[in-house]
Order: C-alpha cells, then sequence, then structure tokens
C-alpha cells in the first residue's frame, strides 16, 4: 500500500504510533507539488510560500531537476568517493565559476553538515597556529548535530543537551566592537549568515561585511558565511554576499541546493580549502551523482530563466505589498526584504496567522514568535503572490478585527 491511497487521518495515526514526535505537524498530509502549489490527500490544494523550509527554490518538482533525477537514477545511483564521477566534477566548477574567489568545493547532504565541515576546516587552518576557536553571532542559526548546534548562539536550541562543545565566543549580530572583543589569541574564524534566516530575516547594517571582512583579515582570522538559506539565486545574486562586494574565506550551502534534492556542500578558497586532505573529512553519500544531477539542473534552470533577476523584482512586489499592508494594519510593525527572503514582523504572536492562512489555503512560516517568514519560489507569478499576500491580509485584519 503506497501513502497515496491513505486519507491524512489514516497517515496521522500511523505517524503518531511509528514516528518520533519530534516535529509539530499541520494536520495535513501532502501527496504532490506543482511550482507554487501542492495538494494534500483529499485533493485541497495549497498555495505554497514558504515551498521545503527554504529547499523549493525552483518550487516544486521543477521539470529540468526532475528529467535529471530520473535519467541518473536509472544508470547510477550511488557510488563512494573514491571513485571520480562526471555530475560531482562539474557540479564544483559550475559553483566555482559563480564565486568571487575561485573556491574549490567538498559536499555533503545537509546544511548542519556543510557547517560542520566549515567548522572542522577552520579548525585544520588554525591549528599550526595553536588557534581553534570560533567567534559566531546572537540570532544566527547554523544546524542541529553538537558542533553547528552549539555554533547556534541561540540558548533555547541548547536546552537539555548540554554540555556544549568548547571553543565558541558569542557577539551580537550587527555589532563590529563587540566582535572584536570576543577575539582573543586562540580564535581561528568568525562564522555567521549573511542575512539572518532563521533569525527572522535580519540584513546587516550598513558596512558591517565589510567591516567584518576587514577586521578577520587585520586579525588573521577566517570569515565563514552560513549561506544555507540565502545561497542559489535566493537574493539576486547567487550568493547573498555578492551584494556587499566581499569574499569570504568558506561558504556552505545546503536547502535549494540540488532544487530539492538533498544536498549540502562548501565552497573554500583554495588556499583555505587545501588542508581538507585524505583522513581529515569525508561524507559517504556526498556528492552522490543523483543529487549533483539535480544541482547541475538546478544551475541551469536559474540560468536559463533568468532567476536573479526575477528574484529581485518578486522582492519588491512583495515589500510594496506588505509596506502598504503596513499603512492600515498596525499588527505590522516592519517589512524585511531581499530577493525571495521575507519577513514580516508583528506586534503580536504570528503562530495565529499562520493557522489562518492556512485555513485559507495559503503555506506560510513563522519564525522567532513574531516574525511572518515567506521563502516563495523563484519560479512563482505575480497573480500568485498577489492572491497570496491578500490571504495574509485577511488574516492579519481578522486577527486585528
Amino acid at each position: 500500500m503506497t501513502t497515496d491511497t491513505l486519507s491524512t487521518e489514516q497517515v496521522i495515526s500511523l505517524a503518531k504510533k511509528y514516528l518520533t514526535q519530534n516535529y509539530t505537524r499541520y494536520p495535513v498530509c501532502l501527496v504532490r507539488g506543482e511550482n507554487s502549489w501542492v495538494w494534500d490527500a483529499e485533493g485541497n490544494r495549497y498555495l505554497d510560500f514558504f515551498p521545503g523550509w527554504g529547499c523549493g527554490l525552483l518550487g516544486h518538482c521543477p521539470p529540468r531537476v526532475v528529467q535529471a533525477v530520473q535519467e541518473q537514477v536509472a544508470s547510477l545511483i550511488h557510488v563512494p568517493n573514491t571513485w571520480y564521477t562526471e555530475a560531482q566534477a562539474l557540479l564544483g566548477q559550475a559553483l566555482s565559476e559563480r564565486t568571487d574567489f575561485g573556491g574549490v568545493c567538498f559536499f555533503c547532504n545537509s546544511g548542519t553538515e556543510a557547517n560542520e565541515a566549515a567548522i572542522k576546516l577552520a579548525r585544520l587552518n588554525g591549528k599550526p597556529k595553536g588557534r581553534y576557536k570560533i567567534v559566531t553571532l546572537t540570532g544566527g542559526f547554523h544546524g542541529r548535530t553538537m558542533g553547528a548546534l552549539t555554533a547556534t548562539a541561540q540558548p533555547k536550541y541548547h536546552a537539555g543537551v548540554e554540555p556544549m562543545l568548547p571553543g565558541f565566543n558569542y557577539a551580537p549580530f550587527g555589532d563590529l566592537a563587540a566582535i572584536e572583543k570576543a577575539i582573543d589569541g586562540e580564535t581561528c574564524a568568525v562564522m555567521l549568515e549573511p542575512i539572518q534566516g532563521e533569525g527572522g530575516i535580519n540584513l546587516p547594517p550598513a558596512g558591517f561585511l565589510e567591516g567584518l571582512r576587514d577586521l578577520c583579515d587585520k586579525q588573521g582570522l577566517l570569515l565563514i558565511l552560513d549561506e544555507v538559506q540565502t545561497g542559489m539565486g535566493r537574493t539576486g545574486k547567487w550568493f547573498a554576499h555578492q551584494h556587499w562586494n566581499i569574499k569570504p574565506d568558506i561558504v556552505t550551502l545546503a536547502k535549494a541546493l540540488a532544487g530539492g534534492v538533498a544536498m549540502g556542500g562548501l565552497i573554500a578558497k583554495p588556499e583555505v580549502g587545501d588542508k581538507l586532505k585524505p583522513g581529515t573529512h569525508a561524507a559517504t553519500f556526498g556528492g552522490n551523482p543523483i543529487a549533483a544531477r539535480a544541482a547541475l539542473a538546478t544551475i541551469e534552470t536559474i540560468d536559463a530563466e533568468n532567476l536573479l533577476e526575477r528574484a529581485t523584482q518578486i522582492g519588491e512586489r512583495f515589500h510594496a505589498r506588505f509596506t502598504a499592508l503596513k499603512e492600515k494594519c498596525p499588527l505590522i510593525t516592519d517589512v524585511r526584504a531581499k530577493g525571495t527572503m521575507i519577513g514580516v514582523e508583528l506586534s503580536v504572536e504570528g503562530a495565529p496567522v499562520v493557522e489562518a492562512c492556512l485555513k485559507r489555503g495559503l503555506l506560510i512560516n513563522c519564525t522567532h514568535q513574531t516574525v511572518l517568514r515567506l521563502l516563495p519560489a523563484l519560479t512563482i507569478s505575480d497573480e500568485q503572490i498577489d492572491d497570496g499576500c491578500d490571504i495574509m491580509s485577511e488574516a492579519l485584519q481578522a486577527l486585528k478585527a
């Protein structure tokens, strides 16, 4: 029996009996997706403003990615990294050519794995000088494994799994003086998201990233940018840091990298990445042929459909809609957008708005309790944007009433 023959109620019953209960799930069983639409087991259709928790950069089931995966799975599913594969080599070239520093790539399976690899690479580079500590920033989010979790400077995620790992100091996002104060003789790197995603779509203050690059150069530190959520064109550039014309030493990627197929990785300056030698790090499924082909198809789609420019247009449309709504709805205190990263901050908790939108057929997210977070696909239409914004407006107006 396949899951699409079961009702939502049946699936929920099985999940509650046989799965760990570590996710807060909506009472909906999704069975099919196409671009910015998804359907549940009963045939109800939803407009998705948060496809794949940020992985669906091209929407659900993008045609080039689907075709690439179908072709690849019929010819070669997996081989270990003790052998070469064409798709992985071509993907490394494609990503390197889209950086401003000609980086070398390591591939894994998720964002937290990518950040663990970056942490290890930073320590490998700092080891000869006795440096191992990393400064990370409050409000950031880097993953759920223990190294990435410790790097996540949010105590709520540490609760119950302490003690955290040694070697991390925290400083406020956007505060260069505080970051400099957190650096000591054993620090090897500073690690941050150029735009904080889970933290509420927080954009860096003017001059902050440029100043941080200068500070790292002055102190002899690596600059690690977690672009798991911001990378692959979501902000209108291939990588968000390119908006500020800085060159990091390491960039981490995942989520949208392979168009919805599980994949993560990092890109490092060659002189930094060469510390990853045989025996220092590995990922069994990292860069497997299916994921690599999917990632190449993702890049091809972004180029062929001019989606970097489209990301900017989408962000401007959302920003204009919510800025106008802010004038009529006092519950909205701020609107932040960079490409298809949109945050609408409220003066009240956002969970009731998410629930109200779900009932109206729209999927959105709330983060940090009061920020409605949208990560729509680069392929979303203007009509879908307007329809979804109308639903959010209705939900907010009803909450105000």
